[in-house]
């Protein structure tokens, strides 16, 4: 149970309730039934028997606790792709740090050495674990073109395989809030990274087993994920959520922290290429659910994302004023 922060949020539900789960390992086509649903429903899904190896999520993780054990001195070494407590730089703020960098080679061999004394072990457990999520994504968008109908079932993740794709890694860590009243049996809960929706297509998270993320219900109830290390959760984002013409919706959610542990997460944020023109494609538009809209290049609208604050609703932006 999520207990009330020092400082209060506004009054809010909070209500326990199991989230869509995936089992990657069953039948294709009831894979596919399962993945449209939660996407309609929750924009949100928890996806077990993936096939990404323990080895390869296992060294990630160390790779990340090693490297915000640091002393704060060494980490600023990785500024700008180190931050604390900024997110963002329009004023949002966080109970969190973070290390963000291009889900590309080059990037992730310059981080390596830039905050590793063993840079070539760092560089291949980041760009193996990068690599494996990437399939992942890919698969799980290819998985939804099938179900939706549409034709060329390359055209989600034909945008995250691009050489010149925007994708991006970043590792979230929330230190426990030090609970400094007498009554020591009293849990502190902080926002550790406020409400937002995603911007990109699709996000591939997993965090180690403390809890924290929560996703939010279209009727303002918050959900509390529960932990799981072995599994990964998939969100939705904005450009999915144009892609299938509102279909699909783009799940906002926030993580807080907690007084007892710390909690680290990894993200991979599949993007497309910066020119690319965000469109649905024909089969997703009828007369029936004409665009809702309007075209634009992933370059505008990450311009846009960055001008507004982390929980202001970009898309409302975008939409097509035909309708």
């Amino acid at each position: 149970m999520v207990l009330a922060a020092r400082n209060p949020m506004k009054s809010e539900g909070i209500l326990p309730r199991e989230v869509p789960v995936v089992d990657f390992s069953g039948e294709r086509a009831e894979v596919a039934k399962v993945i449209v649903k939660a996407c309609e429903e929750y924009g949100f899904f928890k996806v077990i028997n993936h096939g990404i190896s323990k080895e390869v999520i296992a060294k990630t993780e160390e790779a990340g606790f090693g490297f915000f054990g640091k002393p704060m001195v060494e980490k600023k070494v990785a500024v700008p792709a180190y931050g604390c407590k900024n997110i963002g730089v329009n004023g949002d703020m966080g109970e969190v740090e973070y290390l963000l960098l291009s889900a590309t080679t080059d990037s992730i061999a310059h981080i390596s050495k830039t905050i590793s004394t063993d840079p070539l072990n760092l560089r291949k457990s980041l760009s193996a674990y990068t690599e494996a999520v990437k399939e992942l994504a890919c698969e799980i968008l290819e998985v939804m073109a099938e179900e939706l109908g549409v034709p060329d079932t390359w055209v989600f993740s034909r945008l995250i395989r691009d050489g010149e794709s925007d994708s991006v890694l970043r590792l979230n860590h929330y230190p426990p809030i030090i609970n400094r009243d007498k009554d020591k049996s009293s849990q502190i809960t902080k926002v550790g990274f406020g409400e937002h929706s995603d911007p990109q297509i699709l996000t591939i998270l997993r965090s180690n087993d403390v809890g924290g993320l929560q996703i939010s219900l279209p009727d303002g109830v918050w959900i509390p994920v529960t932990p799981d290390p072995s599994a990964f959760y998939v969100n939705v984002g904005d450009v999915l959520q144009v892609m299938t013409n509102g279909r699909f919706v783009s799940v906002r959610h926030r993580a807080m922290t907690n007084s007892y542990k710390c909690r680290m997460s990894v993200a991979y944020f599949g993007a497309p290429p910066l020119h690319q023109t965000i469109v649905a494609p024909s089969v997703m538009v009828t007369p029936q659910r004409p665009s809702l809209f309007r075209p634009f290049t992933w370059a505008e609208y990450k311009k846009a994302t960055y001008s507004l604050r982390l929980g202001d609703t970009r898309l409302q932006l975008f939409r097509n004023c035909k309708r």
